[in-house]
């Protein structure tokens, strides 16, 4: 009896060995910024079947991730998305930072003691506090995992790779070169010769038209379209602005594509012992020319033409390194940029915010509490910085010049929330700030942390950029695991973006990311 039960036990364990996922030879995560799941449903009709149809078909769907913080934006949603942790953790809260001594704006990720290449811009992912996937992926493997990321921007570029990645890459916004940073050391020959090659952007841009890709009549998601003339769009080289412009059409997909297997062809990828992983972004947000314009028939051809080039991409991974031998992420930003402009005579509730005049008006009150200093640098990001030199110097609380703050400015119109930066560092917040801690990091915070009502524009009186409506409606954004054996489900449960990277971790049997707290998703360690 006993043999019988031991052969029973060797038997069962044998099978459930034999179940089990076998580890990737590659990670492929596919972020979309500014991706809609809305939109994926709406355009469904005009898909083929190999990109956002063969993703919801064959793999496995979570119907939408939640990130825990408001004022998202791409820095911020690709640090947490590959770190595991949120802002509060990984110290990335914003795309740009603010320095009141030099009175400039920078990217967060700016770093002066690297030189960029094929970029005058300085970049490193020193401001990042936590690691990422691959940076774990390369302590497992002791380096010997290839990491590579490519991405329109230098933020999700450098996030989604890491610190210990082989390179990041973007395009420059003035020559159109896939660049990089002097911080990941050296860049492969492919890189080079498609940068300096007949391939280049710079050789093909005069050649690029946008146009509709299908009949207009095809594009007819949305009843709201007021102009059925076809779009047009060409990107001169003289203007300027063209590959900025460019970054925001659905031809940075190709563009994203055409290096992408670059990296395919030559890299080896899934050759190695260790697992190799390829981050890329597309983008999937409204032109630069039509910011302004809601339900156009320019996002209707972004979309159809991003769903070809997930098929292009797609085909080629299983070509050549298989999709049973490939894992692939496929998610979104969570978040979806446009400038709102209401109908002449419309009213609704809201109003003007006006920063210069608070920060103004604030400094004056401290004044008449505290003395004749300046106690207010400035605002920027919904945050009031205050003179923490001078507060010192003044032998003055900071919590207690922090609270007299708030509540004054509390008392503006269209203030919805104050906290203040003593608050949320020792806990005293709750769930209506919650997000607020969230999203800003004890590092390089405000004094004061903002929130507005919702319809309220911020009015930056000195600034060239229009007047922005406060919006934060949640974005559908759909996550989805395809391929290395798994198989098809869709799962109607909401999940957390700080899920995905402990999830991804799991399966490639590595510890998550260092300042992650979740576990795994549970489709992923409950064996049926």
């Amino acid at each position: 009896m006993r043999r019988l039960i031991t052969s029973l036990i060797a038997i069962l364990a044998v099978t459930n060995m034999g179940a089990q996922q076998q580890a990737p030879k590659l990670v492929v995560c596919i972020t979309v910024d500014q991706l809609r799941g809305d939109y994926i449903e709406y355009f469904y009709n005009t898909f083929g079947e190999g990109g956002f149809k063969r993703l919801l078909n064959e793999g496995r769907m979570y119907k939408n991730i939640r990130f825990e913080f408001s004022n998202v934006d791409q820095a911020s949603a690709f640090a947490t998305l590959f770190t595991g942790s949120n802002p509060c953790y990984h110290g990335i809260a914003s795309d740009k930072k603010y320095d009141f001594a030099k009175g400039r704006e920078t990217s967060s990720l700016n770093d002066p003691d690297y030189l960029g290449n094929y970029t005058p811009e300085n970049y490193s992912p020193k401001a990042l506090l936590a690691s990422t996937i691959g940076d774990e992926l390369k302590i497992a493997s002791k380096g010997r995992s290839d990491v590579f990321a490519i991405a329109p921007d230098a933020e999700s570029a450098i996030l989604s790779a890491g610190h210990a990645a082989n390179g990041a890459f973007w395009m420059d916004d003035y020559n159109g070169k896939w660049a990089t940073t002097t911080y990941f050391k050296g860049i492969p020959w492919y890189v080079d010769r498609y940068n300096n090659g007949q391939e280049s952007l710079t050789s093909r841009l005069d050649q690029i038209t946008w146009t509709p890709s299908l009949p207009i009549t095809s594009f007819n998601a949305f009843p709201y379209v007021l102009d059925d003339t076809p779009f047009k769009y060409t990107f001169s080289e003289k203007s300027g602005t063209a590959y900025r412009n460019l970054k925001t059409s659905p031809y940075i997909n190709k563009e994203i594509n055409r290096l992408a297997l670059q990296f395919l062809e030559y890299a080896a990828f899934g050759t190695r012992s260790c697992p190799d992983m390829l981050s890329i972004t597309y983008y999937a947000g409204n032109y630069r020319g039509t910011m302004s314009k809601e339900y156009t028939y320019e996002i209707q051809d972004t979309y159809y033409q991003l769903d070809k080039d997930i098929s292009q991409l797609l085909n080629t991974i299983d070509k050549k390194i298989g999709l049973a031998n490939t894992l692939v992420v496929f998610t979104g930003s969570g978040y979806y940029k446009s400038i709102e402009e209401y109908p002449e005579g419309m009213l609704l509730g809201g109003g003007e915010f006006h920063p210069n005049r608070c920060t103004a008006l604030l400094n004056m009150y401290l004044m008449a509490v505290y003395g004749q200093t300046n106690w207010v640098e400035g605002y920027y990001n919904n945050q009031v910085f205050l003179n923490r030199k001078g507060i010192e110097d003044a032998k003055i609380s900071l919590p207690e010049i922090q609270m007299k703050a708030a509540e004054f400015v509390r008392e503006f119109s269209g203030v919805q929330n104050v906290t203040t930066d003593f608050a949320l560092r020792t806990g005293d917040w709750n769930e209506g700030t919650s997000s607020l801690r969230q999203g800003t990091h004890h590092l390089g915070r405000g004094d004061l942390i903002i929130e507005l009502q919702p319809g309220w524009i911020i009015n930056n009186e000195t600034s060239k950029e229009k007047p922005k409506v406060v919006r934060n409606n949640a974005v559908i954004t759909p996550l989805i695991f395809l391929g290395n054996g798994i198989k098809p489900e869709h799962i109607y449960r909401e999940i957390k973006a700080t899920e995905v990277a402990p999830t991804v971790t799991h399966v490639l049997r590595i510890r998550p990311p260092n300042a992650s707290r979740e576990l795994p998703l549970s489709e992923f360690t409950n064996k049926k």
